[in-house]
């Protein structure tokens, strides 16, 4: 990779791993500093980069990351069941964006990676298993069983309304 790919990279996907990490982190400084971090991982690898997996490179570098940020500070427990109080009552203006991150939020860790990874960034499914670290087939179940979790939680009324 030459320096000259190396700035069209920062202009091009800063923004995208940035949404991307905060998205998942909800911390604003937190989620420059992984971007920051691994821009700079790129550039110490500089040489060993191919210009043209410059994109997928910096995702999983970004992704492990924020995994490390994640198990770091513990910020994100893993729950099996959620209590009645956690459930949204009846609201008379629905937004659909907050029904939406309300659904997210309920997701595992890796889930919404997944679901983000795919249906917001648009990668397919070899790209996603090189950025997480799973074959093929694993992001196909994964993902499957993600969006059932949407679905079921955005089918209740009482989630939506």
């Amino acid at each position: 990779m030459q320096l000259e790919d190396y700035n069209n990279c920062v202009k091009t996907h800063a923004d995208a791993v940035f949404r991307f990490i905060l998205k998942q982190i909800k911390d604003r400084d937190a989620a420059k500093d992984i971007v920051q971090d691994a821009f700079e991982k790129m550039w110490k690898k500089l040489d060993s980069i191919d210009a043209s997996k410059a994109k997928s490179y910096l995702f999983t570098v970004a992704y492990n990351q924020m995994i490390d940020h994640i198990r770091k500070n513990k910020r994100i427990q893993l729950k099996e069941e959620f209590k009645d109080e956690t459930k949204i009552g009846y609201q008379t203006n629905s937004n659909t964006k907050e029904v939406l991150m309300n659904a997210l939020t309920r997701l595992n860790e890796t889930q919404k990676s997944l679901i983000m990874l795919k249906d917001y960034e648009g990668y397919n499914y070899e790209e996603i298993g090189k950025i997480m670290s799973l074959n093929e087939s694993q992001v196909k179940v994964y993902l499957h069983r993600a969006r059932l979790a949407l679905r079921d939680y955005l089918v209740k009324p009482e989630n939506v309304l």
